[in-house]
């Protein structure tokens, strides 16, 4: 049974799931969708066409679901889509989608948004993913599974982030990084890969040896860097490598931040 404090704001046509706790002050909008299980702590605001998992816990003052901070964008009806078990932290900001953009904004499974974290509109984060406090995804940027963003750094929009990749602090990224790519300083400088990162989930010693070697021949190889990244996908039978070198040649609207 919904435990909703009587407080509470929930619009007409809200649907709440099994289990659902609404705290005092929250307000819940007319097409929002809470997954059972959800936790709304007091002060938060859900509004918009809005989907949240199962599980997920929206802390104070969070704002999720507002329209996007686009001049563009015109009132039509876009939406956003959270996964289940995330954690979206105190004055968290999350945006609808835009129509030019395809409508929707997408938040994957076991997701933690710290204090302060922004997600634009279009945007896309996998499972796992973990943006510190206060940082900030752009519009429009795809952020894969088991990323992790340090706290103030900043994603321009367009930018992808590739699988298992790790961002740290005050960081500035500007261009596509690498799948299990490590970035750092301030204006975002490919520094290796996330070597970490990769033992922590269980990748074997012989796939981490073939992505340090595919690393070296992307940053020393000869010809350009797509054309490395092709011949390394044709000489590869390394399911990371195929990854990474998939994620290189795939279409994109920014250019990479590559090896040194």
């Amino acid at each position: 049974m919904s435990g909703i404090h009587p407080s509470a704001v929930i619009e007409p046509g809200a649907v709440i799931g099994e289990g659902v706790s609404i705290g005092p002050f929250a307000v819940i909008g007319p097409e929002v969708t809470l997954g059972t299980g959800v936790v709304v702590k007091s002060h938060a605001v859900v509004t918009g066409w809005t989907e949240i998992g199962a599980q997920t816990e929206i802390f104070p003052f969070a704002c999720v679901g507002e329209i996007p901070q686009d001049l563009k964008y015109r009132g039509e009806r876009t939406r956003l889509i959270v996964g289940a078990r995330c954690r979206i932290r105190e004055c968290a900001t999350l945006n609808t989608g835009t129509e030019g953009g395809g409508g929707v904004t997408r938040v994957g499974d076991d997701c933690l948004l710290m204090t302060g974290a922004h997600v634009g509109h279009d945007a896309s984060l996998g499972n796992r993913v973990i943006l510190a406090n206060q940082v900030a995804i752009a519009g429009h940027c795809q952020i894969g599974d088991d990323v992790i963003i340090g706290g103030l750094s900043g994603v321009h929009q367009w930018v992808r982030v590739g699988q298992g990749a790790i961002i740290g602090a005050v960081t500035m990224v500007t261009n596509d990084v690498l799948p299990h790519g490590l970035v750092q300083g301030p204006r975002g400088v490919l520094d290796g890969l996330n070597l970490v990162g990769l033992k922590r989930r269980g990748i074997s010693r012989a796939e981490i040896t073939a992505l340090r070697a595919a690393y070296q021949m992307l940053a020393q190889g000869e010809g350009s860097f797509l054309d490395r990244a092709r011949r390394l996908a044709e000489e590869t039978d390394s399911p990371h490598v195929r990854e990474m070198t998939d994620f290189i040649l795939s279409a994109t609207d920014r250019s990479f931040l590559t090896p040194k």
